[in-house]
């Protein structure tokens, strides 16, 4: 089959980001490509290469996770600044802000009906989510260390979570109940996601492993050990027949899932790769890495007319093949190392006439100060043209602001006054009520978290207070029989 394949190219590269590309994800309609970076900033840009790049302003810190709303409509980022923001996708730049955890939110992801929104925190915790009232729903409090990814099904009805706890657990979300957990992971489980039909999970990890289960029979399918270093990231193909996979080797990786086997070694990063993403369509995909690069890539390989493989799979005469995601009843796992015959690409770069974009930012807080540096860690508005509100409830804030201002060699800094078209007194007690508000739902985390911890206590003393009962009851038990003898 390998002879039918045409080998991915790299078609373009972006180039703005300052630090390491930590995440990425395509807009529905694939015209957008959104980024995060451990410069605190959000790209947003366009596959047409005449167009400008969006840059928005607003976290505190490096951002971990991003993802497009399924209508295309918002934009979700986690940074390591304990907050989640959702963004409008155009240069208008309007944000919320949720104020989700208590530590690092390493993720934030949409349900496929786009309603809800999880996140998974350095505090142990995955927490839910309602998008259009933006309110807090529940948490998930079996991890026992940082959580590292959360992802709804496609059904909505599970959440699957993994960490450095080295379990990925399955979640019913009508229950709110785990109903399953994998421990065969080596190491500190980096990644995890459901594939397009809902059926499997697969989970990266520290060990270098790549690893498919079948949730319905809680089998482990297929087992990947073609990286030299540890997985941070992958993506499956629409299909499902493909998966690509980033790692700290500096190396992208595609597996063909149906034959069970590393077909392509893609090497472009000078340095980990951190994050890598099918395009909805899967027709393009993107990576990007320490080295502050974003490279888009054509897939070309998947081409191919699969309704072809599989009549020849249900043709096959030998009873026991390796197990695969189109078998029914896999009997057992199967390894699946790095094989000789896989094709090793160091491309170059097939748009070369195109100019980087030009960046506009967007984005910036009502209530940031101005920076002497020129550098904004809020939401600021230039121009004097703003609206914002800041709200406090349980477990989150939140807070709009519009604004729009082209990157500029020398940076400009507005009074307080001008940007925020308020009275200094006016703005600074708002600021002030804003940091009451953060602290109140700070609090309130905590001390859902030590009511967690609480009632996790009391069950625990409850069970050895039964088993203690039993033992009682047992050995009475015992001895009025030896009395009768």
């Amino acid at each position: 089959m390998a002879s039918v394949l045409e080998d991915p190219s790299l078609e373009r590269h972006f180039k703005g980001h300052k630090d390491a590309v930590t995440c990425a994800d395509f807009s529905p309609n694939n015209r957008q490509l959104a980024t995060g970076s451990a410069d605190t900033n959000l790209m947003i840009w366009s596959m047409n290469p005449k167009a400008k790049a969006l840059k928005f302003v607003g976290h505190r810190d490096a951002i971990t996770s991003v993802q497009f709303s399924p209508s295309g409509e918002l934009v979700v980022s986690a940074s390591k600044d304990k907050t989640v923001r959702l963004w409008t996708p155009s240069i208008r730049g309007e944000s919320t802000v949720f104020k989700a955890h208590i530590a690092t939110v390493r993720c934030a992801s949409f349900s496929h009906d786009g309603r809800m929104l999880v996140t998974a925190s350095d505090d142990k915790s995955v927490k839910v989510w309602n998008v259009h009232r933006q309110r807090f729903l529940y948490s998930l409090n079996q991890h026992t260390n940082w959580v590292r990814c959360a992802r709804f099904s496609p059904d909505g009805r599970l959440i699957a979570s993994c960490g450095d706890d080295r379990m990925v657990r399955l979640w019913d979300t009508s229950s709110r109940q785990c109903i399953n957990v994998f421990t065969d992971c080596g190491g500190s489980a980096t990644f995890v996601d459901f594939n397009s039909s809902g059926t499997c999970i697969a989970s990266s990890g520290a060990d270098n492993t790549l690893k498919i289960w079948d949730i319905r029979t809680n089998r482990l399918l297929q087992h990947y050990h073609v990286h030299r270093s540890g997985i941070n990231c992958f993506s499956f193909h629409p299909s499902g027949n493909y998966l690509i996979s980033a790692s700290s080797d500096s190396t992208v990786k595609i597996l063909d899932l149906l034959e069970g086997r590393l077909i392509y070694t893609l090497h472009g990063h000078k340095g980990p790769v951190l994050t890598v993403a099918f395009s909805r369509g899967g027709d393009l995909f993107a990576s990007g890495g320490s080295d502050s690069q974003v490279l888009l890539w054509k897939t070309n390989f998947d081409a191919f007319n699969y309704r072809e493989v599989l009549k020849r799979h249900r043709r096959r005469a030998n009873p026991d093949p390796p197990p695969h995601l189109s078998d029914i009843f896999p009997r057992g796992p199967h390894l699946h190392t790095n094989q000789s015959e896989s094709i090793q690409i160091s491309p170059m770069v097939a748009d070369t006439q195109s100019a980087d974009p030009h960046i506009v930012e967007v984005g910036q807080s009502l209530f940031s100060r101005s920076q002497p540096s020129g550098r904004s860690h809020g939401n600021e508005v230039p121009g004097g043209r703003a609206r914002g509100l800041s709200r406090g409830g349980s477990g989150q804030t939140w807070a709009g602001s519009v604004g729009m201002q082209e990157e500029e060699a020398g940076s400009r800094t507005f009074a307080l006054e001008e940007r925020s078209g308020l009275p200094d007194g006016v703005t600074r007690t708002l600021e002030h009520i804003v940091q009451q508000l953060d602290v109140l739902t700070q609090t309130v985390s905590v001390l859902e978290e030590r009511l967690c911890l609480t009632e996790d206590k009391l069950r625990e003393c409850l069970n050895t207070q039964a088993r203690m009962v039993l033992q009682v009851q047992q050995g009475a038990d015992s001895g009025s029989q030896g009395s009768d003898l």
